[in-house]
This record gives C-alpha cells, structure tokens and sequence, in this order.
C-alpha cells in the first residue's frame, strides 16, 4: 500500500450492493478532497451471480486505469463467495479482508486458501435487517471498510454519507436514519484478528 494511494476490491453477488457501496465509497472520498476510482467489472452477471467492483483513492491523480490485481483491502459482501472464488488473490499481507459473517475471523480461515494476513468481520445481515428492515449488507460492509482501512477519518466519513443520504433520500427521513445506524453500529462491531 502506497503512501499516496489505497486500492479495494469488492466481491458480491448481483444485487447485494456490492457495486453501489464501491460508488459510495467513491463519492464520500472525493468529497474529503482525494482523487478516486470506483467502477464494476461486468461480464454476464445476473441476480445472484458473483460480481466484483473496485475502487482507487489517492491524495494525487491516478493514472493507472484497468482493474485491481493486488489490493490492499478486499471487502467481501457474500460469506459464500469464499468457497467458490479466490477473493485473497493478489491481497497484499499488510492490508486486510472484511468478510459479511456472524462468524468468528478463525473459523474462516480454513476458507482464505493459505492467506495469513488480517481478517475482519462484520454482520450485515443483522446490522441491515435491525436498522433497514430488510437484507441490505452494503451500507454496513461500506462503513466496514472504513474503519479497518482508514482510508478516510471516520468521522468524516459519516458526516459526509449522511449529507449524501440527505440529499439522495429528501423524502425518505425514516432511510437516512436507517442508514445512518447501519454506519455507525458497523463502526463499532467490525473485528479484526
């Protein structure tokens, strides 16, 4: 990981958000002043079928344009993806992977294919169905991210998503605190071994 520029890789399904918390991330890093790229990896997806987003943030402009091959963090947004795709590929050992799971970091890493470096977890389902009402695991993996990389001050990191949310979300009050929780709560919960 270079002083000046951190890069991401996201792992999801199609339709859990996965490419959405990528822009979002973008965005709140853009609106703290740094050069970024946020941008999925399309192929055939459809509902359900494995996808992957990615996202630069530096403090000088990146002129590097094709996908990510050694990331610094990997944010993985579906648990199952880890028996069926080789989201350590490339991961670099002093960055971290954040994993959507109620499960404890040890008991997954029979699953990281040999991968010894930091694994933090976080529960979406439950943060997003207690705040949300419903299954939406990328506003919670997003604040993840956040706070394992510190890619961004986390504080001013929520004080930005919630003028975005209030922005985006105008006539919805109820989703801006809903969303809202789920940054914050995810903040607090995300462990790391």
């Amino acid at each position: 990981m270079s002083a000046s520029m951190t890069e991401i890789r996201w792992h999801g399904r199609g339709g859990q958000g996965a490419k959405t918390a990528c822009l979002l991330l973008a965005d709140a890093a853009f609106a703290s002043g740094k050069y970024v790229q946020g941008f999925p990896e399309y192929g055939p997806e459809r509902m359900g079928a494995p996808i992957t987003a990615y996202n630069r943030i530096s403090d000088v402009p990146c002129t590097i344009h094709s996908n990510i091959y050694a990331p610094d963090y990997v944010v993985v947004v579906d648990e199952s993806l880890l028996s069926s795709v080789d989201v350590t590929a490339g991961l670099k050992e002093v960055g971290a992977l954040v994993i959507n799971s109620a499960k404890a970091p040890a008991s997954l890493r029979p699953l990281l294919r040999g991968w010894t470096g930091r694994v933090g977890v976080i529960d979406a389902r439950r943060i997003s169905e207690e705040h949300l009402g419903g299954y939406f695991p990328n506003t919670p993996m997003l604040s993840a991210i956040v706070q394992v990389s510190r890619v961004l001050d986390p504080g001013r990191f929520i004080a930005d998503m919630e003028a975005s949310f209030r922005h985006k979300f105008a006539t919805k009050p109820q989703v801006i605190q809903g969303n809202m929780n789920c940054l914050i709560q995810s903040m607090k919960e995300v462990r790391l071994a």
